[in-house]
């Protein structure tokens, strides 16, 4: 079965279960959500931004650029890959090469949204969204350009129009035919619990638990027993990261040495271990 076959079954499971899924931006990160035992990783383009640019997710990133990332991904784990397409970088057309762009690579699934340009992580402030009719039209486009590749269809007007026009843009794309449906930054469990009541049985949905973003629950039990499909942790990875590297730093500036961080860091070997190393030169004596 392909990575999207795998996902798909995933998703038909009954009884419905959730999905949590893991952000990562690179080979070694995806690596370490394969072996850690998960179905799938989502490529955040929030965690692409902050982790190979240092910058924050405000529309940065290029479509070559995550393309690029989604390949080198591809190469390196079999895992279902759910890819953050941002709004298509553009258009309808656009959305459409996007969409052809991100299959070819490897994604599994696209995530697209109907943000205004310049994007913004969805659980930042000072977002736009652009009108019905063209995040309609951008869907249909994404649609009519994939092969086998699944389309989450996203919409972020909750904190822009307000929650019953979230509604209508979810309820739209679920008719357009999207896959999957995610509205983005419910604010109350009882509209968390709305968005389950009006769409769970008819169309998977997804949630972003962005841990300290806007979510009124880090639960997922809560949300597998909502009827909930996925729920994405894009930047669990990247917060262990940064809190703890700066007290490795700061350990190093001290002391100029990491003998006192002992068991708090991996050895080479245990790297070489997790990245392959003995199973690449084993290949490679193959072709002496």
């Amino acid at each position: 079965m392909s990575h999207v076959g795998v996902l798909r079954a995933a998703l038909a499971a009954r009884p419905r279960r959730l999905l949590s899924v893991p952000g990562c931006w690179d080979g070694l990160t995806a690596l370490l959500i394969e072996q850690a035992g998960f179905e799938a990783a989502f490529l955040t383009g929030g965690g692409l931004s902050m982790g190979r640019f240092g910058r924050p997710d405000m529309g940065l990133v290029t479509l070559s650029e995550v393309t690029e990332t989604i390949a080198v991904i591809r190469d390196r784990v079999s895992i279902p890959l759910i890819a953050d397409g941002d709004t298509g970088f553009g258009n309808a057309l656009n959305m459409a090469r996007t969409v052809r762009a991100f299959e070819r690579a490897g994604a599994s699934a696209i995530q697209i949204e109907d943000q205004g340009f310049p994007k913004r992580c969805g659980h930042m402030a000072g977002k736009t969204v652009v009108p019905l009719a063209e995040a309609v039209g951008k869907l249909k486009a994404a649609l009519d350009s994939r092969v086998e590749m699944l389309v989450i269809a996203r919409t972020d007007a909750v904190s822009v129009e307000g929650f019953d026009a979230a509604m209508e843009r979810a309820e739209a794309f679920r008719e357009a035919g999207a896959d999957l449906v995610f509205v983005e930054g419910p604010r109350t469990m009882a509209e968390l619990e709305a968005i389950a009541a009006r769409f769970a049985d008819t169309v998977p949905l997804v949630h972003n638990l962005v841990e300290g973003g806007v979510t009124p629950t880090e639960d997922g039990a809560v949300l597998e027993a909502l009827g909930f499909a996925v729920a994405l942790h894009p930047l669990l990875l990247m917060h262990g990261f940064i809190r703890t590297a700066p007290n490795w730093l700061g350990t190093l500036r001290e002391d100029r040495g990491t003998i006192a961080l002992g068991g708090a860091i991996a050895r080479l070997p245990e790297l070489n271990a997790l990245v392959g190393l003995a199973d690449l030169a084993a290949q490679g004596k193959r072709y002496e």
